[in-house]
């Protein structure tokens, strides 16, 4: 065993002791688990790297987190008894003195020795009881096992043989705790990472093209997705930040099957036939630190209505399994819930299709066959269990093949679950969608009849923008301003099914099972170290007088005699007072309770312990205590600036080596601005492809490296209605051009007349005497579309060169772009079929669409001309993005474009306070979604309605009151018809065009008739 192997005594002896109730609780309860064992044997064999994992592995696991090969476990109501090599022991010793007694028997080269062990072995079990519990499915081999069975046989027949493995199962290995479900969560977000952000990718790809590549190479570069780190540090569903890629590990697949051959088991294999285009099935499960996931999805392309209806019947099974998978359920009854919805479908028949066996229990084994599930597990669900539950039809006959390899086709999803108590389990893979929209693919209804029902259906990454959001002009007089009643009842229904979608999502995101306020990394105590050895002081602490060590960061300080150096970071502030002869200086440390800038969150080791909150010294030599205090102080700035330039750089990166192309000039665009420009200063230079990334450089040999890896989206922008043709490349991870930190790198070329000629891009001449404004103007426009064409073709060989990537092109729709404030100025907001960007002006501006949670507008309200837009991002840690003073006219393209993007909007008349709401979310986000999740924001608009109606309804009088009121009206009804005249007038008046200030003078003339100018008094009593 390798001398890192640390095993965590507190699990070992928490689980043993919990293993060891069960068993004695099932022995005072007729043996119904147990069957009555009085001791039962763990028997390892020699390391095997076979993909079999038995459950003597999963036992090893559980309790030490290590296989410990050529091991015995004897396990009794009183003890456990292990018998192993020198270099185990040493191991295992310090495990002992905990609750149940661990016994540890030595192996060496002594073979009567040995011998002695294994005799003492045999006598517990006979002394234990008749009943001995084994693992009989278990096959272990090698010396030590054969020396085993051949003292074993000595007493076999005196005792009784139990198959123990159902009771470990259960009592065991079933219900997982905290810190197990955390890994099964992290194994089934890499699981569902390389399904959906790598295979769909890759199929789609290869289909597009009509590229022949076998199940067998589509599932080898599955496979080496293992080997990069990078892939998963970048997945959207984020893992855990000690995520470890070394401890992953295939346990199932990964598998691709398509044309017609289909086989459901784990043990099916990727063949060597060419991937087709019709049903798809695709299955992978990986390991992570041991603990199993397991994720598998069916994919159509260009589907018939017998596949697509016969894919939904299969969906709403599964989902019902899912829904009915509840502490206290038997697992018979997930299965006969299949059995039913299928029963009362339109699609009786499809009964005798369903699967025999529809998964059983994960974790630390592949498929625990205990909790198969089936039509006669009678075993019942616990909070904690984990499955993975397999629905599937086999053997479908299709009533009209595409061709010969459509006729007979499977479909199965397969999902790793948590069972929660009262309430619906978590979904650990629902990262990889299973709703018909994302697994429908429809190539051959673009090429020849575009269907709009089927559009909907595809995968928003096919196709993100809504042709009906294309508007043929943008001025108000020519299209309707009525809003489209049909549209936005559509639309309404469709933001209902998106906001239940996110509901659900949340609460299987973030779910009890996760720890450390569902993830909310705790600020961590940080020691700082001023010096490690008494012979590192300044030679001026021996004077026992104040010392400034800025090589150190800290401060030197005569206290009872003695030095004692405070570092920096310790220190809140320093001031200098004078009194009479004598200069004071006080120096306050930061202490728990008092304020740290803005928030009081500064982390300590132990916040009960005493702490010094200020000292003082005095001093008669004032000029040196002013010097102390300048010192410390700008010691303070400096520590706090690096402070700052560290938080600010924490998230650049290094990037890897270029790679230059060597045998061949590399495709080049020059005359070629940069931005930010390198320096502060704009430069031309020319941008090169290389083989792993691009390379811009100026005239002045300055460089500019980008790597294709690091790349996440990449845009090529005409000229048209612009000055400047641009590519922008959005980047992953921010870089450092000269020194400030960038996360956009953008490429241009001016597109002005002043600015370009044929002859060599030369500053050209003011001539246009002789030349005709119609010749300038065509000139102009094939000038434009020339440069265009040459950015598009540069950005397309760009596009080729990182084909490996699985980013492309990405050109803004124009025609659906709005006005807005992202940043200070307002500017030209475009969307494309992945992001929402504004690249013409910086401060750059690029949204994932895929990154963002919900959308919520803001100052939606009648009589207001703007409004505003802010998106909430699914990493509930990044602040949301606001877009402000759109215009109003805007508001119902925007709807529509957000809804054809599938993005839940909600709208209110007020601007909320974000930064509190994400404050509160972050802390429990669980809370968050158990209490309505973002339902509060359509609320929000609701409740504002409401509250208008009861406003209005809010005045009510009693009958006196009433009666009172009907006879001042009675009294006054003389002045009635002078008052209806004078109001006709002043409507008259109004109507026919007259000013305002010849109605305020009207109305001063009537004041001084009826001695009301109180003001032109007041100065005549002053005169």
């Amino acid at each position: 065993m390798a001398d890192e192997v640390k095993i965590d005594g507190q699990t070992f002896h928490n689980r043993l002791s919990s293993l060891i109730s069960a068993w004695k609780a099932d022995r005072r309860s007729n043996d119904a688990l147990f069957a009555g064992v009085g001791s039962f044997i763990v028997l390892m064999g020699k390391n095997e790297d076979a993909g079999t994992y038995q459950k003597s592995n999963a036992m090893h696991y559980w309790l030490l987190g290590y296989e410990f090969p050529a091991t015995l476990m004897i396990f009794t109501p009183d003890a456990l008894w292990i018998v192993t090599t020198v270099k185990k022991a040493k191991h295992l010793e310090g495990l002992k003195g905990g609750k149940t007694p661990l016994e540890i028997l030595v192996r060496g080269k002594d073979p009567e020795q040995n011998a002695k062990h294994f005799e003492r072995c045999l006598d517990l079990i006979k002394t234990s009881g008749k009943k001995v519990g084994v693992l009989a499915k278990d096959t272990p081999s090698g010396p030590f096992i054969e020396e085993w069975k051949k003292a074993y046989g000595d007493i076999s027949k005196e005792v009784e043989e139990v198959d123990i493995a159902p009771a470990l199962s259960i009592a065991a290995l079933s219900v997982k705790d905290e810190t197990e479900l955390r890994n099964m969560r992290d194994s089934a977000r890499a699981s569902t990472g390389i399904m959906s952000e790598f295979f769909v990718e890759e199929m789609s790809e290869i289909l597009d093209e009509e590229k022949k590549v076998t199940h067998k190479q589509l599932t080898d570069k599955m496979d080496r997705k293992l080997d990069e780190p990078k892939f998963f540090q970048n997945l959207k569903s984020k893992l855990t930040s000690d995520f470890d890629t070394q401890q992953l590990d295939w346990i199932y697949g990964p598998v691709v099957q398509s044309g017609g051959s289909y086989d459901l088991k784990l043990t099916a294999q990727s063949d060597e036939n060419n991937l087709h285009p019709g049903t798809i099935i695709a299955g992978l499960g990986l390991r992570y630190k041991s603990y199993a996931s397991m994720v598998a999805r069916t994919y159509l392309v260009d589907p018939n209505d017998a596949q697509e209806s016969n894919y939904k019947l299969l969906l709403s099974v599964h989902e019902a399994m899912i829904k009915e998978a509840r502490e206290g359920v038997a697992i018979k009854d997930l299965y006969n819930k299949a059995m039913s919805v299928i029963k009362s479908s339109k699609r009786p028949e499809m009964e005798k299709h369903f699967v025999k066996s529809a998964g059983g229990g994960i974790g630390l084994e592949t498929r625990d066959s205990v909790l198969a599930i089936n039509a006669k597990n009678a075993r019942v669900l616990k909070d904690g269990m984990t499955l993975y539950l397999s629905s599937g039809f086999t053997d479908i006959e299709n009533p009209k093949p595409q061709d010969k390899k459509s006729k007979t086709y499977s479909l199965v999803i397969t999902d790793t679950i948590r069972i929660r108590r009262d309430q619906d389990p978590a979904v650990f893979t629902n990262g990889a969608a299973s709703d018909t929209g994302s697994v429908c693919f429809f190539f051959k209804d673009e090429e020849e009849e575009p269907q709009p029902k089927k559009q909907t259906k595809k995968d928003p990454k096919v196709g993100a923008v809504a042709a009906s959001n294309i508007t043929k002009t943008k001025l108000r007089a020519e299209r309707t301003t009525q809003v489209d009643e049909g549209a936005e009842a559509r639309r309404r229904e469709h933001q209902k099914e998106l906001a239940q979608k996110k509901q659900q999502e949340g609460l299987a995101t973030y779910s009890e099972a996760v720890g450390d306020e569902n993830g909310v990394t705790q600020k961590k105590f940080k020691k700082f170290e001023s010096y490690k050895r008494d012979n590192q002081f300044p030679s001026k602490v021996k004077d026992l007088a104040i010392v400034v060590d800025e090589k150190a960061s800290t401060i030197v300080l005569p206290i009872m005699g003695r030095p004692v150096p405070f570092h920096i970071q310790t220190v809140k502030n320093a001031s200098k007072t004078d009194e009479g002869d004598f200069a004071y200086l006080r120096i306050n440390f930061l202490s728990p309770g008092q304020g740290v800038g803005r928030k009081d969150d500064q982390p300590f080791e132990d916040p009960t312990a005493h702490f010094v909150r200020s000292l003082t010294f005095r001093s008669r030599d004032v000029e040196r205590i002013d010097l102390i205090a300048e010192q410390i102080t700008n010691l303070k700035k400096n520590a706090v600036r690096r402070e700052q330039e560290k938080k600010e750089l924490e998230d650049v990166v290094e990037q890897d080596k270029l790679v230059e192309v060597r045998n061949r000039k590399p495709s080049r665009l020059d005359t070629i601005f940069v931005r930010p420009a390198m320096d502060g200063k704009r430069i031309s230079g020319e941008v090169e492809i290389h083989q792993n990334g691009l390379r811009y450089v100026d005239h002045r040999g300055s460089k500019i490296d980008i790597l294709f890896s690091n790349v996440k989206h990449l845009f090529f922008q005409p000229c048209t209605h612009e000055l400047i043709v641009i590519i922008h490349v959005h980047l992953k991870n921010p870089i450092m051009i000269g020194k400030k930190k960038a996360k956009d790198v953008q490429f241009y070329r001016e597109a002005t007349d002043m600015q370009f000629d044929e002859t060599g891009n030369r500053k050209r001449k003011h001539r246009y005497g002789d030349e005709e404004e119609f010749e300038q103007e065509q000139e102009e426009r094939r000038r434009r579309a020339q440069l265009d064409k040459q950015f598009k073709r540069f950005a397309e060989e760009i596009q080729t060169a990182a084909r490996d990537e699985g980013w492309g092109v990405d050109i803004p729709f124009r025609e659906l772009g709005f006005n807005g404030v992202p940043n200070r100025s307002n500017v030209f907001m475009q969307p494309t079929a992945d992001c929402l960007v504004q690249l013409t002006e910086p401060p750059f501006t690029v949204l994932t669409l895929d990154e963002i949670e919900v959308a919520h507008l803001e100052r939606v309200q009648f009589g207001l001309k703007n409004f505003d837009m802010v998106f909430v991002f699914k990493d509930f840690h990044r602040p949301p993005v606001h877009i402000n003073t759109i215009p109003v006219e805007s508001l119902e393209p925007v709807k529509e474009w957000l809804d054809s993007i599938n993005i839940a909007y909600s709208e209110g008349p007020l601007n909320l306070n974000w930064s509190t709401i994400m404050k509160t979310i972050i802390t429990d986000p669980h809370q968050f979604f158990i209490d309505g999740g973002w339902s509060f924001l359509a609320a929000e608009s609701d409740d504002e309605g409401d509250s208008e109606e009861e406003e209005e309804s809010a005045f009510e009088m009693s009958d006196s009151e009433l009666a009172v009121s009907d006879e001042s009206s009675e009294d006054e009804s003389d002045f009635d018809d002078d008052a209806s005249a004078d109001e006709g007038s002043a409507s008259d008046e109004v109507s026919a065009g007259e000013d305002w200030d010849e109605l305020e003078k009207k109305a001063k003339k009537k004041d001084r008739e009826g001695g009301l100018d109180e003001e032109d008094s007041g100065k005549k009593r002053k005169r």
